[in-house]
């Protein structure tokens, strides 16, 4: 147990055995590590249902996914087509394209299907949205657990599991309500890892292969994790002969998984070559290249060149295919956005904006423990090179290493990066346990893991941040260079009201208020109508009235998403001719939301900031709300 641990982290032999308490404990520990785990899994659940009681009963799903996928799946149970993923209730009567498939839809509505008759509508909801998102989260304690007792020591697991709490990128992913699919494409992603880890060639090829079609089949914001996959799969292969077994597995399973997912999954919209899900782009892509791996398993190539020379032909062969079969696919965005669209819109969309363009504060809680988990898995490879344990490590260095430069890229790959970071993370924790346990002084041997764990874990940064005024760790890290050259000066302290108090941030009050039921319930009172808001607030706005909005955040509706950014931002006259041409009967504004702070600053004499200067033209009708909203509503009366 320690024992064991103490001679795989240090490489020297270890001392007998004693049967004291600790290694009784330790053992008991390293044995029933599926129960240990489960319960881990259990303890986290309850704090995290205690923590979000109030948006639980408030039914606050924050993000405008997870809004949209309550609707789809609220939707689906009231009768929509199983393969029908179109949000009608979003620009009607065509309605909203949602690249999304029915696979993560099932666990929500299993839920609903069981809470909804126990509780009533409203708490059955509520519930099933709560429970939902921490299912991904036990395959994900699961996968992580038989990874660091496969790479590092059998007891080191519940050290990996406390490490991947210390990642709030990952954990939000499966925090109650959190309904989207994020938090299911991170648990295939684990489940992926431990499959390239396992021993049993056979069921490490089918393993690999099921979580990667599954996450596939769910989106394809893995698909870089996906085709890394398949590589280390191949390369293992062209290295040693002896691979043949797992690539073989891996190849057959990969093509079937991945048509019975297009088969089963594929909504009638992704039946078209579309690029941004699985649709006969990637399901011709996939099973193309998985069926060549496969089919080069049988040639008895026993030159590890020969085999290296066949996997790239394979690869070659498959890209090949795909470029000329789906020109329209290569070489630009998978989203197939407009330009324009590209601009007014997605470049605002912050999880889709690199590093630098955030917060000191979020960069530093996003990255460092990525960066401490990918200098972890380096330093576990170094020191078993030559080994078959390097060979096991390689895989997760690569994806952690891959993942830590997809964050810079774009900061919504932080989740991923945080928990690929752990097992690396966790040899470095599991390094310093070994030998600060292993001192002769006892204050070393108290203080010095949780000391290990502190850095390891990448809460020294954390808490570091506490001590520094907010007004610094909110500087983007772009302004850091403008700041070093003098071309822009130190922040100064917030303004502050009569009497010391700090002056109110509107657009955070706004952001908070207005996605709620409270706010809304006024609106959802009047009869049935189409609305023109804004295009973040059109998924909560569907989900809490029985009303229509024009549009949403998502990239198949460029029109529409160009539509109201046109109208915002342009004459009185253009924004009554759109507004018109989507037949809606009321303009829904909220002031100082983050998307009205863009139209106020980019567009000063567009149709948003004349209605904000007290502008009213003849053919709209203010519409009265009650005292306090922080709505502001008018009917098209012309």
């Amino acid at each position: 147990m320690l024992s064991d641990f103490r001679q795989r982290m240090t490489d020297t032999p270890a001392p007998l055995p004693s049967e004291t308490i600790e290694v009784r404990v330790e053992r008991w520990i390293a044995t029933h590590w599926r129960l240990v785990t489960t319960l881990f899994w259990l303890g986290t659940a309850i704090v995290l249902l205690i923590e979000k009681a109030h948006a639980i009963h408030w039914f606050a799903l924050s993000d405008t996914d997870d809004n949209m996928r309550f609707d789809q799946v609220r939707d689906w149970l009231g009768g929509q087509g199983w393969y029908d993923l179109r949000q009608h209730r979003l620009d009607p009567p065509i309605g909203f394209s949602i690249h999304w498939s029915r696979l993560v839809d099932l666990p929500l509505a299993g839920l609903i299907l069981i809470l909804k008759p126990l509780l009533g509508a409203p708490l059955g909801y509520r519930w099933a949205c709560a429970i939902a998102p921490l299912l991904p989260m036990l395959l994900a304690f699961w996968m992580l657990a038989i990874v660091v007792r496969r790479l590092i020591a059998p007891i080191v697991y519940p050290l990996a599991l406390a490490i991947l709490l210390c990642g709030p990128q990952a954990v939000g992913m499966w925090t109650p309500l959190r309904i989207d699919h994020h938090g299911w494409q991170l648990a295939l992603l684990m489940m992926t890892v431990a499959g390239l880890t396992d021993p049993d060639m056979r069921r490490s090829g089918v393993m690999v292969a099921i979580s990667s079609a599954l996450s596939l089949a769910i989106g394809l914001e893995m698909l870089p994790y996906v085709a890394l996959a398949g590589a280390a799969v191949a390369l293992h292969w062209a290295w040693d002969r002896d691979e043949t077994t797992r690539m073989r597995a891996y190849g057959v399973a990969m093509a079937v998984t991945t048509g019975i997912c297009f088969l089963v999954f594929a909504s009638n919209d992704n039946w078209h070559a579309v690029c941004d899900a699985l649709s006969p782009v990637w399901l011709t892509t996939v099973g193309v290249a998985s069926l060549l791996l496969a089919g080069i398993s049988f040639v008895p190539a026993e030159n590890r060149w020969v085999r290296l020379a066949l996997v790239l032909v394979s690869g070659a062969i498959a890209g090949g295919l795909y470029v000329g079969l789906f020109p329209q696919c290569f070489g630009q965005r998978l989203e197939g956005l407009p330009p324009e669209a590209e601009k007014l819109w997605l470049s605002h969309v912050s999880e889709a904006r690199p590093v630098y363009l955030h917060s000191i504060e979020l960069v530093l809680g996003t990255v460092t423990l990525p960066i401490i988990g990918m200098i972890g898995s380096v330093a576990a490879v170094w020191r078993r090179r030559g080994t078959r344990a390097a060979a096991d490590w390689l895989p997760v260095t690569l994806f952690a290493t891959l993942a830590t430069g997809l964050t810079f890229w774009q900061i919504r790959t932080g989740p991923s990066a945080q928990m690929l970071a752990v097992p690396g993370a966790s040899y470095i924790a599991g390094w310093g346990f070994v030998r600060l346990r292993a001192s002769s002084s006892i204050l070393v041997r108290v203080i010095g893991p949780v000391a290990a764990f502190f850095v390891a874990s990448g809460l020294f940064v954390l808490f570091a941040m506490g001590y520094v005024p907010q007004r610094y760790t909110d500087l983007k890290v772009a302004n850091l260079w403008a700041i070093a050259t003098g071309r822009q000066g130190l922040p100064q302290p917030p303004k502050t009201l009569p009497g010391g108090k700090p002056k109110p941030d509107l657009t955070k009050i706004a952001n908070a208020r207005c996605p709620t039921i409270p706010a809304l319930a006024p609106i959802a009172k009047l009869p049935p109508a189409t609305f023109f808001t804004f295009i973040d607030n059109g998924p909560r706005f569907i989900t809490l009235t029985h009303h229509s909005a024009v549009g949403g955040p998502y990239h198949r509706n460029a029109q529409a998403i160009l539509d109201i950014e046109h109208a915002f931002r342009g004459t009185p006259d253009q924004a009554h001719a759109i507004i018109t041409g989507h037949h809606a009967q009321y303009l829904l504004v909220c002031p100082h939301m983050s998307e009205a702070t863009i139209y106020q600053a980019e567009a000063p004499g567009g149709f948003y900031a004349k209605l904000q200067g007290g502008f009213t033209p003849a053919w709209l009708a203010r519409q009265p709300l009650p005292a306090g909203s922080p709505y502001e509503l008018w009917k098209v009366v012309g």
